[in-house]
């Protein structure tokens, strides 16, 4: 693009002028000399020549023939017309940069249209999104975006809730409609915040009966004490609702609340008005448990019991007739159980350490699937195994060393996430392990102080400092293999894993390197070290005998 300036055009214009001076001089000079050569006087006469052919005739004029050159007029020279082709140049010039400027101007203008349509387009296609991501999950709604349709899953471990309100037809009958679908819309509106807020998938409402699970579409193993939760949220609200309508002379709503446990398949149903559902023999189960409970309870199968009999104060109801599924074992929920819960009842510390040491075993299970499904080929030493081995040593040592249940915990998170980050980064995989921890254990209702306990822990073992016990325990589990059987095999798939990454080693040098390091090297803990299988002198010896080095006594000291 050609854009003119101010001070351009003034500079050329400038010089245009000067250039049209000196035409002009130099125009007035040849007429100064055509001047002379016809103005010459003649000797002797007072007669002169001048271009006039009249003067021919008069009478003792004398004929003499002047040979000469008369110059062209000056707007015919030669420098006239360099500055004429000079001047249509620059007219040409000028038209080209005003085009070029108006194009730029209406290619800017065409840009900021588009600019405002695509974020227009980026506006709608968010909506439509979160529109989307309101009535299916969110990985159901990326497959159907991207595919057109999304694949029925089936899920092992589900835990589904039915509730309806008691005698809901009759009040239906007597109260206004406006006004009974007001109450109905607050009501699902509370639940609807308590099962988000737990984890759990809403399924849908009929009429007055409301239909969620749990494990559902991300699976988990908490999911049987967390509908329960949101269940026992959902019993104290309607109570509360109760109560202040006993106190107002106003009618009251009831809720019934039935709950099993056990295999679903989930997936979405038709091509128009698209639903998320879920079908399966424990849907009907949950369904007869809401049917077979009271007003104002928590009635749950002997499947969902025996997953939550550690967390809530349960009532057997005997074994209870079911339609179509004969006697099964009944349980009302009557709160969570006293050391678990706080003075209002609600989940304490001690609940929330031992739902965690459930979801490690959902965490430890995502983490090596990351290792088996995304870890690159030439990941020879830190690999699934090697991320097994570190988990499970630093599991073994945190036990015997008698660590709390928050410090166990702790322990394990930065024993999983502690090599996790040569899945994407080689070059920083201290970094990519703090992103993979900031991302993950949020979705498994870790708070932010613990996910900073955990990223100190794995930044202390990179530096290799040492400040609590954690850091011992997890120095000894990290470098455990030093004294295995296995040490040697380990060490070769560490060189050529290096080698890989373009950090290649000298053998000897390595050897070297890895003899120093089995002498520097001391487990910090009584365990680890009575733990070792293989004494420092013998890993020496047996380094030193597969990779000879010139010089150095069998037991690896100088």
């Amino acid at each position: 693009m050609v854009f003119l300036k101010n001070r351009n055009i003034k500079s050329i214009t400038f010089v245009l002028i000067l250039f049209l001076t000196a035409i002009l001089c130099e125009g007035r000079s040849r007429d100064s000399e055509d001047e002379h050569f016809l103005a010459r006087r003649i000797a002797g006469n007072e007669t002169v020549i001048t271009p006039d052919s009249s003067g021919l005739n008069q009478t003792g004029i004398e004929m003499v023939l002047l040979k000469g050159r008369i110059q062209p007029h000056w707007y015919n020279s030669i420098l006239a017309i360099a500055f004429y082709i000079i001047l249509a140049i620059l007219v040409l010039w000028v038209l080209y940069a005003q085009l070029n400027l108006r194009f730029a101007r209406t290619q800017h203008m065409l840009e900021q249209i588009i600019n405002k349509r695509t974020e227009d387009l980026i506006v709608e296609k968010e909506k439509t999104e979160s529109l989307l991501a309101n009535v299916l999950p969110k990985n159901t709604a990326s497959e159907i975006m991207e595919k057109g349709k999304a694949a029925k899953i089936k899920y092992n471990f589900v835990t589904v809730l039915f509730s309806d309100i008691q005698g809901f037809t009759k009040i239906a009958e007597e109260m206004n409609p406006e006004v009974l679908i007001d109450e109905l819309d607050k009501f699902f509106f509370h639940f609807d915040s308590v099962v988000e807020r737990l984890g759990i998938e809403k399924i849908k409402t009929i009429g007055d009966a409301y239909m969620c699970a749990g494990g559902i579409p991300e699976k988990n193993r908490t999911n049987p004490v967390e509908v329960i939760l949101a269940a026992l949220e959902m019993q104290t609200y309607m109570t509360k609702l109760k109560e202040q309508s006993q106190v107002q002379g106003m009618k009251y709503w009831d809720i019934r609340i039935g709950i099993h446990t056990g295999t679903v398949v989930a997936g979405v149903v038709g091509q128009k008005k698209l639903s998320y559902d879920i079908w399966g023999d424990t849907v009907n189960t949950a369904s007869r448990m809401e049917s077979s409970g009271e007003a104002g309870k928590i009635n749950i199968s002997g499947t969902t019991y025996e997953f939550v009999k550690d967390f809530f104060i349960c009532e057997h109801r005997g074994k209870m007739p079911v339609k179509y599924k004969g006697e099964l074992d009944m349980y009302f929920v009557n709160g969570i159980t006293p050391e678990l819960r706080d003075e209002e009842g609600k989940p304490n510390r001690k609940f929330i350490l031992r739902m965690q040491m459930i979801r490690l075993q959902d965490i430890e299970e995502l983490v090596f699937k990351m290792f088996d499904d995304e870890a690159p080929p030439d990941l020879y030493f830190h690999n699934s195994s090697f991320a097994k081995s570190i988990t499970n040593q630093a599991e073994l040592l945190a036990t015997a060393e008698s660590l709390s249940e928050e410090d166990f915990i702790d322990l394990k998170l930065a024993a999983l996430f502690l090599f996790s980050g040569y899945i994407s980064d080689y070059e920083k995989p201290m970094e990519a392990s703090f992103q993979q921890v900031e991302e993950i254990l949020p979705k498994y209702a870790f708070e932010l102080a613990k996910i900073d306990d955990v990223k100190k822990l794995i930044r202390n073992s990179f530096e290799n400092r040492q400040e609590s016990v954690h850091d011992d325990i997890l120095h000894d589990a990290k470098y455990d293999y030093l004294g295995r059987v296995d040490y040697i095999k380990l060490s070769d798939k560490l060189l050529r894993e290096e080698s890989e990454y373009g950090k290649p080693h000298d053998r000897k040098e390595w050897v070297e390197q890895q003899r120093k390091l089995l002498i520097e090297h001391e487990f910090r803990t009584n365990t680890a070290r009575l733990l070792r299988s293989v004494p420092v002198e013998e890993q020496i010896a047996v380094l030193v005998s597969e990779n000879p080095l010139p010089n150095l006594p069998p037991g690896g000291k100088e």
